[in-house]
C-alpha cells in the first residue's frame, strides 16, 4: 500500500511541475498585458494593480494584427480543407484498396514525414518563385499542404485500416463504386479522425512561423504569428503592448483547444479501437 502511494507521488510530482512550467508563462504574459507600461518598468513580476485591456486594444489597432489575423484565417482554412480532402482520399486508398506499388508509395509518404522542412527549404523556395506563388495565400496554402500531408495520410490510413473489410464488401454488393464507398462509408465513419486531424493541422498552420516567413515576404501578407514576432522588434521598449499582441495570437488557439477538447479525445479513442 505504501509502495503504491509512493509510486503515485513519483508520477504526480513531475506532472505537476510540467503543468506549472506550461501554465506559468501564459499567466505571466496575461499579467504583463494587463499592466500599464509604468507598472511593468517598476516591477516586472508584481501583479497588475488595475486590470486594463488597453494594451490588447492598442496592439490590435496600431500594429495591423487585424489584417494579419485575416491572412491566418484564410490560409489555415484553405490548408486544412485541402489536407482533409487529400489525406482522407489517400488514407482510404492505402488502407482499403489494392493497387500496384501501394506499399512503396506508403513508405514514400512515411519517409516524407521524417524530412524536416529546413532540408527542403531552398528548392521549395525556388519552386514557389518560378511558379509565381511566392507571397500569395495560395502559395502558403500549398506549402502547408505539402508539409503536413504525410502526417495526415499516416493518421487517416491508420484509422481507416481498422474499419472491417466486410463493411466495404457489403457496400460493393449493393452496387457502390469506389467513389461511392469513399463518400457514403469512409467519410461518415472517419468523422472523428477527420475532426482530430483537422484540429491538429489547424494548430500547426496557425502557429507556424518559419514557412510563413519564407513564403509571405510583404508586410500586408504576413500571418498573425509572423506579425506578432515583428512586434518584438517594433515595440522592444513597450513589453506590455507586445504581450497584448501575444495574447491576441494565443487566444484563438486556446479557444479551439478548450472547445474541441472532448472531440479530440473521442477521435483519438475511436481511432484506437477496431470496428
Amino acid at each position: 500500500m505504501r509502495e503504491r502511494g509512493f509510486g503515485r507521488w513519483v508520477v504526480a510530482v513531475p506532472m505537476c511541475l510540467l503543468a506549472l512550467a506550461t501554465i506559468y508563462p501564459m499567466l505571466f504574459t496575461l499579467n504583463v498585458a494587463m499592466k500599464s507600461r509604468r507598472e511593468y518598468v517598476l516591477n516586472q513580476f508584481s501583479l497588475a494593480d488595475h486590470l486594463t485591456a488597453a494594451n490588447i486594444a492598442d496592439a490590435w489597432n496600431t500594429s495591423g494584427l487585424g489584417r494579419y489575423t485575416f491572412n491566418s484565417v484564410v490560409v489555415t482554412l484553405g490548408a486544412v480543407t485541402l489536407l482533409l480532402l487529400l489525406g482522407s482520399m489517400a488514407g482510404f486508398a492505402f488502407s482499403q484498396l489494392t493497387f500496384w506499388g501501394r506499399k512503396w508509395l506508403f513508405l514514400v509518404c512515411l519517409g516524407a514525414l521524417m524530412i524536416p522542412f529546413q532540408v527542403i527549404m531552398v528548392p521549395f523556395f525556388r519552386v514557389l518563385g518560378q511558379t509565381g506563388l511566392l507571397d500569395t495565400h495560395l502559395g502558403l496554402i500549398l506549402a502547408y499542404t505539402g508539409q503536413f500531408l504525410p502526417f495526415t495520410i499516416f493518421l487517416m490510413t491508420s484509422f481507416y485500416s481498422r474499419i472491417p473489410a466486410e463493411v466495404i464488401e457489403a457496400a460493393r454488393v449493393d452496387g457502390s463504386t469506389t467513389l461511392g464507398v469513399y463518400r457514403r462509408i469512409m467519410l461518415p465513419l472517419g468523422r472523428p479522425a477527420l475532426l482530430s486531424v483537422g484540429i491538429l493541422n489547424a494548430l500547426f498552420c496557425w502557429n507556424d512561423v518559419l514557412i510563413s516567413l519564407l513564403v509571405m515576404q510583404s508586410e500586408q501578407n504576413r500571418t498573425l504569428m509572423v506579425g506578432v514576432t515583428a512586434l518584438r522588434g517594433q515595440y522592444s521598449d513597450n513589453i506590455p503592448l507586445f504581450a497584448g499582441g501575444v495574447l491576441v495570437a494565443a487566444l484563438p488557439v486556446i479557444a479551439i483547444y478548450l472547445f474541441f477538447q472532448r472531440q479530440i479525445t473521442d477521435g483519438v479513442t475511436a481511432g484506437s479501437t477496431k470496428g
